[in-house]
């Protein structure tokens, strides 16, 4: 069979994956982008937002062109699309903040000894705490942190009208108080995620403006229930990333080790994993490997590169084509991001699909459960499955492309704060803000997000990137972008001198050099996984406190080049509601409705002071990002 679409431009640039298509088209195995290919032509009402199944009287859709204009119950375009966008950005607040609990869970049972799990983020204990205004003298790090959990479980507890404690120990004061003002402030997560859905249901709130409203509050509880309140407790536990070096894409799978990927985005399986995988390397080579190599894939890939310099195999679309490699021995998965289809590639080749948690099975998978009071156990269960596996690995079905680069991970706020110090010891953010004020930095972009099959896999990530650095704005990334930028030399020094303007190579440099690197700094800073987007939050704001302006007037910009889950949705609101201009490569299905796309990309930004801005060609992308710098910047008198 020839594959006739293996190198086309519309599926990726990625030469590893465009080696694997030929190779899965010879073997007969569709992937997600065939898939695509066969539910062509999507429903055109459902891509507006126009399509209403919130009852049995449904589902109702609305002709742009004629009639009807009104559902059964009378909805009108502006209604359901409002309702159906709250449903997914709650969706995207559900997904995180349930990955934040299982977290808090995870340090309270740790500081009970129920847990077999070291703690090894001490250095996070007193700055949390302080934030949360929980007293640590002469109290053990155990006993701080076990305040905090019970802390955190208080919001999710929380029976009266205060807002979340998470939020207004973290956010800033000035967006606490605009938030107030809009009535938007969450109380408890599990509460206000309730009354989302409550109110999307037939016959409830039947005002599109109130629905978006609530939209920014979804976003909120995703900014603080979700993303901050995740990434504090899982530094906590598993220590504050700092830089590390390592490798991305398909050349980091070894045919001569035993490949154990870890995809997904809970760290308290990936770090399991990557713990016993050394404990065990005896057993491995006994079996006739020369070791364990793990690799990963989407956000617990991220995860394990922050802290252990562990690998990435790809990003969110790339997690097919790695089975298709034929060396993969098992990829062990958590919760969000894989995809179904996973079990059906897999049982082509010997790979075991293993599911570590209850909320997320798959048919035809390992299931070893990986709870805190038996980790240990279920770790040494998938080590020891996937060394049985590569007994039965078949040589020649194995194919690794040699793809891969140098990236460089774990630029929390902690590290970037901490190599700026080396320029100035007692005011580390004034090398940087000097650096804006005096134009050597135009601004800042935060770019993240996801894969998205109707796009071509890294294209826009890269070529915005590519042309934002080039005009000297300072770009930090997370999630399946940064994984996107690692494998194309974005997240190494050497990526400096080749993309990085003038003025901003001369900053990277200094920094770098003053950081003991010998050169500079990566042009692009991987600061963790998705849910640490709070991690960019934390420096934006930061950077607002230091110059005393709201977010709103700084010269930064948020983009997510190729979103498709709620969460990004929901990360999206959020940085909206922050006062950022938010720019997404494709739109979200509002475009049925011309209140709803007037008020997210125009209106809200006299509310809020951020807006989302949609444009789907990377130049032109690049070009509206860089005159909303500019016009930031002369605001500031800069």
């Amino acid at each position: 069979m020839e594959c006739t679409k293996c190198n086309e431009n519309g599926r990726t640039i990625d030469p590893a994956v465009q080696e694997l298509f030929k190779k899965a088209a010879d073997e007969g195995i569709d992937t997600a982008w065939d898939r695509y290919e066969q539910q062509k032509p999507q429903c055109g009402f459902g891509e507006l937002g126009l399509c209403c199944r919130n009852c049995l009287q449904g589902p109702c859709r609305i002709n742009p062109f004629g009639e009807p204009k009104t559902g059964v119950c009378g909805a009108d375009a502006d209604l359901i699309v409002a309702r159906n966008l709250l449903r997914s950005v709650t969706g995207g607040t559900a997904s995180h903040t349930d990955h934040a609990y299982s977290a808090v869970q995870l340090l309270r049972l740790m500081t009970e000894g129920k847990a077999e799990y070291p703690l090894k983020g001490a250095g996070k204990i007193a700055g949390v705490a302080a934030k949360l205004g929980i007293d640590t003298k002469g109290k053990k790090d155990e006993e701080v942190a076990r305040e905090i959990a019970l802390t955190a479980l208080a919001d999710f507890g929380n029976y009266s009208d205060a807002p979340m404690k998470w939020l207004t120990a973290t956010a800033p004061a000035e967006r606490v108080d605009v938030w107030g003002k809009l009535g938007i402030l969450p109380r408890n997560p599990d509460r206000e995620i309730r009354r989302a859905m409550h109110a999307t249901a037939m016959g409830v709130d039947g005002s599109p403006m109130n629905l978006l409203l609530a939209c920014l509050k979804s976003g909120l509880i995703d900014g603080y229930a979700g993303l901050h309140l995740g990434t504090d407790i899982q530094d906590i536990i598993f220590g504050i990333p700092a830089p590390v070096k390592t490798e991305a894409n398909m050349g980091v799978l070894d045919k001569n080790k035993i490949n154990i990927i870890v995809h997904g985005h809970m760290p308290e399986v990936s770090e399991k994993v990557v713990e016993w995988a050394d404990k065990l390397s005896a057993e491995a080579k006994a079996a006739g490997a020369e070791g364990i190599n793990i690799a990963g894939i989407c956000c617990s890939g991220n995860e394990v590169l922050m802290r252990h310099g562990v690998p990435l195999a790809g990003n969110f679309l790339s997690q097919e084509l790695a089975v298709i490699t034929g060396a993969v021995d098992a990829m062990v998965v958590d919760v969000q991001c894989f995809m179904p289809a996973i079990t059906k590639v897999a049982s082509c080749y010997h790979t075991r699909i293993i599911t570590t948690q209850g909320i997320a099975q798959l048919p035809d998978a390992e299931h070893i459960p990986i709870e805190p009071e038996h980790a240990d156990e279920g770790a040494q269960k998938i080590i020891r499955l996937a060394i049985e596996a590569y007994k039965k690995r078949d040589a020649a079905k194995v194919s690794i492309p040699r793809h891969k680069s140098e990236a460089w991970g774990g630029f929390s706020v902690e590290a970037i704060v901490g190599a700026l110090s080396k320029v100035d010891a007692a005011n580390p953010l004034k090398p940087l803000v000097d650096n804006i004020v005096n134009g050597n930095i135009k601004g800042a972009v935060g770019v993240v997000g996801c894969n998205n099959v109707k796009t071509t896999q890294d294209a826009f990530h890269v070529e915005l990137i590519k042309e934002l650095l080039a005009n000297d704005v300072l770009v930090v990334a997370t999630g399946c972008s940064a994984q996107a930028l690692a494998k194309y030399g974005f997240l190494c020094p050497e990526g400096a001198q080749k993309y990085a303007g003038k003025g901003l190579l001369a900053v990277l440099t200094a920094v770098g050099e003053a950081a003991g690197l010998g050169g500079p700094l990566p042009p692009v800073l991987h600061m963790g996984s998705c849910v640490d987007n709070s991690r960019i939050g934390d420096l934006v704001g930061a950077l607002a406190a230091y110059l005393k302006v709201p977010i709103k007037d700084l010269p930064v910009v948020a983009s997510a080049p190729e979103l498709q889950h709620e969460k990004a949705i929901s990360i999206g609101v959020w940085a909206v509601a922050l006062g950022l201009m938010t720019h997404i490569g494709l739109p979200p299905p509002v475009l049925g409705s011309p209140l709803v796309s007037k008020v997210l990309t125009a209106d809200i930004e006299g509310i809020t002071g951020g807006k989302f801005y949609v444009e789907g060609d990377a130049h032109k992308a690049a070009q509206g990002i860089l005159a909303h710098i500019m016009q930031k910047r002369k605001g500031l008198g800069l």
